[in-house]
C-alpha cells in the first residue's frame, strides 16, 4: 500500500520541477527580447545646457539686485583641525553643486568630439570686436612719464648681431640701448616693436596692431635653428627664427580631447600646448594683457628640428617608431623617455609657439613665490590650506603690504580657476617697475586638463581677502551676459589659429560654469564687507572716470 502511494507523489514532483524549469526559460526569453534604452547626449536638444546657461543668466542678474537668503560659505574654516577642514570642504561642495549639477558633461574622454558641445548663439558681426568696443574696453591707461617704459629709445645708437647661437639685438657700447641708428620704426622686426611698446602698466596696448602680426609670424617664419631649453620639468624647446626673433615651443603630449585623470598630481600633469595658446586668448579677453603672444603651429620633426639641431643630445633622442614614425623625447627631468617619446604622424607634430620676451640681460625679471603656493607634496598642506586668516599675514608683508600687487595676484587666480591650472609656484615682474606693475603671467601649459572638475581652492586669495579690482568685476560681469558671453567670445578669438580647434567644447562650457562660481564668491564678499572694502577703485579714480 505505502509503494503504491509513493509512485504517484514522485510523478507529481518531476512535473513540478519541470514546470518550474519551463516557467524561467520563458521568463529569461520575455527579458532579452524587451527593449533597452540608452542614454546619450544629444546635440540637437541641448537642454541640460539651455537650463544650465538660464541658470547663471537669472542668478547673475539676482547677484546685483538682491540678497540670497543663506550665505554661500566658500573656501572657509581653513584651520589646522580636522573639524575645520571637514567644514571647509562641506561649504566648497555647496556652491560646486549648483552648478556642476547644471553645467555638467560626460566624463568621456573623447567627449569634446561631440558630446557637450553648446553652440554659440546667432548673432551677426563679431562678439569680439563688439567686446572690444565697449566702454569697459576702451579705458585708457594713465599718461607714460619718464621711467615708465621697459626701454629707452635712443635714435643715435646703432645696432649689431651676436655672434653666438642666440642672436639677439646687442648694443654696440656697454650700455644697451634699442637699435634705431639709420633705420626707421617701420623697418624693425615685429617682435622687436612689441618689446619697445611694453610699459609699466600693459604688455601690449589693447588694441595692439603687432598682435596679429606677431601671431601669424609665429605660426609661418622660417625656423633657423632648434635647441633645447634648460631647466625645467619637461621638454621645451627654444627655435630661433627668421627675422632673429625667439619663440619657445611646447610639444602636443596629450589630446585635446582627453581630459587629465582625476588620479594625477597637479605637479606631475603634462604641460598642454593647446593650454598655453587658449591661456593667451583668455588673458586678453579679460583684459589683463600680461601673456606674450603664442600661436599654434604644426612642426616637420625632420627638417625644423633634428636636420637644424646643434645640440647633441637632443639629437641622438631621435628614432624610427615601429610604426615608422618619427619620435624624439629629449632630456628633462619627466617625461623624457622611450615611453613617453614625441612621434610625429609621420614626422609633423603641432605645438605652441610663446614669443621670448627681452633678453634678461636687458630687462631684468624678478621671480616671487607666489604666497598661496601649494605644498608640492603628496600629503602635506600649505599654510593658507590651514589659516583662515592667512590673507590678513600677507596684507601685511611687503610687497603686498602697498600698491596694486595683491589685486593683480587676485586677477592671476582668477585666470587660473577659469583655466583650471594649479601650477602657480612662482610668478615674475620687471625689475625696473618696482611694485607698481603688473605681474607676468607665464608658463600655463598645466591649465585646461579637467573640465569636469572646478578646483575651488585656486580661489583662496579671492576669498580670503574679499578684494578685487572693480574693473575686473565689471567685465567678468559683461562675460556672464548672454550678448558677450565669456565662451562664444574665446571660441571667436582662437578660430583663427592654425591648429583650430584649441580647445574641447566641453572646456568652453567650464568657462562658464566658472565664471559663474566666481561672480558667486565676490557676490558673498560685497554681503559680508560691502562695496567700498570690497571693491577697489583705485585705477578708476586715477583715470577720472
Amino acid at each position: 500500500m505505502f509503494l503504491r502511494l509513493q509512485i504517484p507523489v514522485h510523478r507529481k514532483f518531476r512535473i513540478l520541477v519541470l514546470a518550474s524549469l519551463l516557467l524561467a526559460l520563458l521568463i529569461h526569453m520575455l527579458l532579452g527580447l524587451a527593449p533597452t534604452v540608452h542614454h546619450t547626449l544629444d546635440d540637437s536638444c541641448p537642454c541640460r545646457l539651455k537650463a544650465g546657461h538660464f541658470l547663471l543668466e537669472k542668478n547673475h542678474h539676482r547677484l546685483q539686485a538682491q540678497h540670497e537668503k543663506e550665505p554661500l560659505q566658500v573656501l572657509t574654516g581653513f584651520s589646522g583641525s580636522n573639524s575645520s577642514a571637514l567644514k571647509t570642504s562641506q561649504s566648497l561642495q555647496r556652491i560646486a553643486d549648483t552648478s556642476e549639477a547644471n553645467w555638467r558633461v560626460p566624463g568621456n574622454s573623447e567627449a569634446g568630439r561631440e558630446g557637450g558641445k553648446r553652440k554659440a548663439t546667432n548673432y551677426t558681426g563679431s562678439k569680439l570686436a563688439a567686446l572690444f568696443k565697449h566702454p569697459l574696453y576702451m579705458i585708457s591707461t594713465p599718461p607714460l612719464a619718464n621711467g615708465d617704459r621697459l626701454f629707452t629709445v635712443n635714435s643715435k645708437e646703432r645696432f649689431t648681431l651676436k655672434s653666438s647661437e642666440t642672436e639677439d639685438w646687442v648694443p654696440t657700447g656697454k650700455k644697451f640701448i634699442l637699435p634705431i641708428g639709420d633705420t626707421i620704426y617701420d623697418t624693425y622686426p615685429t617682435w622687436l616693436k612689441f618689446h619697445i611698446g611694453i610699459n609699466r602698466y600693459e604688455l601690449y596696448p589693447r588694441q595692439d596692431p603687432l598682435i596679429p602680426q606677431l601671431l601669424m609670424e609665429l605660426s609661418t617664419q622660417k625656423i633657423l635653428a632648434t635647441v633645447q631649453k634648460s631647466g625645467g620639468t619637461q621638454l621645451k624647446l627654444v627655435m630661433n627664427l627668421q627675422n632673429y626673433g625667439q619663440a619657445l615651443f611646447k610639444p602636443m603630449k596629450q589630446s585635446r580631447y582627453k581630459e587629465t585623470s582625476a588620479d594625477f598630481f597637479y605637479f606631475s600633469d603634462f604641460e598642454r600646448h593647446n593650454a598655453e595658446i587658449a591661456a593667451f586668448h583668455l588673458d586678453r579677453i579679460l583684459d589683463f594683457r600680461r601673456i606674450p603672444p603664442v600661436a599654434g603651429r604644426l612642426i616637420n620633426m625632420t627638417k625644423e628640428i633634428r636636420d637644424i639641431t646643434t645640440d647633441k643630445k637632443l639629437a641622438k633622442t631621435f628614432y624610427i617608431s615601429p610604426a615608422n614614425n618619427v619620435c624624439f623625447y629629449g632630456v628633462c627631468s619627466y617625461y623624457c623617455s622611450t615611453e613617453h617619446a614625441l612621434c610625429g604622424q609621420p614626422d609633423q607634430i603641432e605645438g605652441s609657439m610663446a614669443l621670448f620676451l627681452p633678453d634678461k640681460t636687458l630687462a631684468k625679471r624678478v621671480s616671487f613665490r607666489n604666497p598661496w603656493r601649494r605644498s608640492y607634496h603628496k600629503s602635506k598642506k600649505a599654510e593658507w590650506e590651514m589659516n583662515s586668516d592667512y590673507c590678513v599675514q600677507v596684507e601685511k608683508t611687503p610687497p603686498y603690504d602697498h600698491g596694486t600687487r595683491l589685486l593683480n595676484l587676485i586677477d592671476m587666480s582668477i585666470l587660473d580657476f577659469l583655466m583650471g591650472n594649479l601650477d602657480r609656484h612662482h610668478y615674475e615682474t620687471f625689475e625696473k617697475f618696482e611694485n607698481d606693475s603688473f605681474l607676468l603671467h607665464l608658463d600655463n601649459g598645466r591649465g585646461f586638463g579637467r573640465y569636469s572638475h572646478d578646483e575651488l581652492s585656486i580661489l583662496a586669495p579671492l576669498h580670503q581677502c574679499c578684494r578685487i579690482k572693480k574693473l575686473t568685476y565689471l567685465r567678468l560681469q559683461l562675460l556672464a551676459t548672454e550678448t558677450y558671453r565669456l565662451s562664444d567670445i574665446m571660441r571667436e578669438s582662437m578660430a583663427k589659429d592654425a591648429l583650430t580647434p584649441i580647445l574641447a567644447e566641453p572646456h568652453l562650457v567650464a568657462l562658464d560654469r566658472r565664471l559663474h562660481i566666481i561672480l558667486q564668491v565676490v557676490h558673498e564678499c560685497l554681503q559680508k564687507k560691502g562695496d567700498k572694502n570690497v571693491l577697489d577703485t583705485t585705477y578708476i579714480k586715477s583715470q577720472g572716470t
